[in-house]
């Protein structure tokens, strides 16, 4: 959840329900206990009448006078803000109500609050729906006529004064519109529901990594590796082209270490034989690499003669290339007179702790956590067994180690001012509004804000990964199966909300 920072009572609200929840040890109520029919009763009261009816004065009657209400949009307010609002706006023309809340039951955690072992209040957390009714003034309400437009998380602290619930704070946080009613879901807050939606899909395993505030802050994992065998949080991926932020994040602390040079010919320090003899060699650069600029085609054995040619003068236009980053670690490991996996380990692997990743293919490998890539006929494809570092592909990882890795990056670890600003220059122009940096696709989002991103796919692998270095967010998704992009949509519109929607219009414009 992203806090306005200048509602500094918020956070000290949020800080305090969390100490007290860690410090009792206090678990949610169970949905029959008397506790948890007390505050839905109270919910039901406040929104299926108060807000959905209009009745302002059951609404007003239920909440306490000192309530404060932190909306994410609309700032902060007090009782009687609340009830104006309630009177000038939602409920000016009470004749048909022109808005309905809807309770997603299965969200609703109620925690309950203790001091001296007496109950003095209740911290109530959900999710629901808005609907918009379109009826006409004076006309009778229609339930064809309702749309819904509106989606949002919600906190309340329901207090006793003087024997009697009040409601005393409401956070309504995480607002996300809704387009149509066959987005209603309880998608990723509900395993059942996603469980289902993924066999849908025909999608075996779905990792998700939510980055806030620059750090992991939630991993999830639904389905299964193998028949009956639920995956793990901490399930090991092929994430095949994310492979390449890896190498592009060695390159550039090489190159803020002062030990490598991002224009500096790589003819210096190797030449592969199919190219020697061609005039374009000595501009191929480690810039026209991480920027895709190389000329080179994704993969020589693409070429009818199976040898690897400039398809243009590097530098000058866009094209993905493979052999570009299998160049380059040829030219580092030349230089450095190490492997690129030693490299990955002594810069990036070690010092995150991300022992769950690794380059090559060997007898460490946790097969029991293993995510089996699949075909969307749901026939398993062998694994990929490198036994030397690809810098393109095939890296092992888990959403854990590659969300820390993400947070790193965000986070400047490790890289100069002036290489990190390099890294998120737009070196090169691939569709409107989007760009290659070095080493990461950039998302345009306008008002000098921006999104980087890169994806990966495979046999068996489709991955993608969001970073918002201004805001400090990211999103992780992994899946195993040929056609797994299909659950890209939904799950980059609810993580990322607005931003999301406008990352799959410059992808689809």
């Amino acid at each position: 959840m992203k806090i306005n920072p200048s509602f500094f009572p918020l956070k000290i609200f949020l800080v305090g329900i969390l100490c007290l929840q860690f410090q009792l040890g206090i678990s949610q109520e169970q949905k029959n206990s008397p506790l948890y029919k007390t505050i839905m009763s109270k919910d039901s009261l406040l929104f299926n009448i108060g807000f959905n009816t209009c009745d302002i004065s059951v609404s007003e009657s239920l909440c306490s006078d000192q309530l404060e209400f932190y909306h994410d949009k609309n700032g902060l307010s007090n009782k009687t803000d609340f009830v104006k609002t309630m009177k000038s706006g939602l409920c000016a023309s009470p004749s048909t109500y022109q808005s309905r809340r809807e309770l997603i039951e299965e969200s609703t955690k109620i925690y309950p609050l203790y001091k001296n072992g007496v109950l003095y209040a209740a911290l109530q957390n959900g999710i629901h729906y808005f609907y918009e009714n379109k009826t006409n003034k004076g006309e009778p309400f229609l339930k064809e006529n309702e749309k819904l437009v509106g989606k949002a998380r919600f906190s309340h602290l329901w207090v006793l004064e003087n024997n009697v619930w009040k409601l005393k704070r409401i956070l309504s946080y995480d607002h996300q519109p809704t387009n149509s009613i066959e987005e209603k879901s309880d998608l990723f807050d509900n395993e059942q529901e996603t469980e289902k939606w993924l066999k849908e899909n025909n999608v075996p395993t779905l990792g998700i990594g939510v980055i806030s505030d620059g750090k992991l802050k939630q991993v999830k994992v639904f389905g299964n590796l193998k028949r009956e065998v639920s995956a793990p949080y901490n399930t090991i991926w092929n994430v095949a082209s994310l492979t390449k932020p890896v190498t592009a994040i060695v390159t550039l602390k090489l190159i803020s270490q002062g030990k490598w040079d991002l224009d500096e010919p790589l003819s210096k320090y190797w030449t592969d034989p199919d190219i020697a003899k061609d005039p374009y060699l000595k501009l191929l650069t480690t810039r026209f690499v991480l920027s895709h600029q190389t000329g080179f085609p994704n993969w020589r054995y693409l070429n009818e003669s199976k040898k690897l040619d400039f398809k243009f003068k590097p530098g000058t236009q866009y094209q993905y290339s493979g052999e570009g980053f299998e160049y380059l670690r040829k030219a580092l490991e030349k230089k450095f007179h190490k492997t690129l996996d030693q490299l990955a380990s002594e810069l990036i692997f070690e010092p995150l702790k991300m022992n769950d990743s690794q380059l090559v293919w060997n007898d460490t490998i946790d097969l029991s956590r293993y995510a089996i890539n699949y075909d969307n006929q749901g026939s398993a494809y062998e694994p990929t067994k490198n036994k030397t570092a690809n810098a393109a592909d095939d890296l092992l990882t888990t959403i854990e180690d590659y969300g820390n890795f993400l947070c790193s990056v965000m986070n400047s670890d490790g890289l100069s001012p002036k290489v990190f600003d390099e890294m998120i220059s737009h070196q090169v122009a691939t569709k409107k509004d989007k760009y290659f940096g070095l080493g990461f696709e950039i998302y345009d989002l306008g008002n000098q804000d921006y999104v980087l991103s890169h994806g990966g796919a495979d046999k068996g692998v489709q991955t993608i990964v969001f970073m918002l270095p201004k805001t400090k967010q990211g999103l992780i998704i992994f899946t195993n199966v040929d056609d797994g992009y299909k659950v890209y949509g939904k799950t980059i519109q609810h993580y990322l909300g607005e931003i999301g929607n406008r990352i799959i219009s410059i992808e689809t414009n």
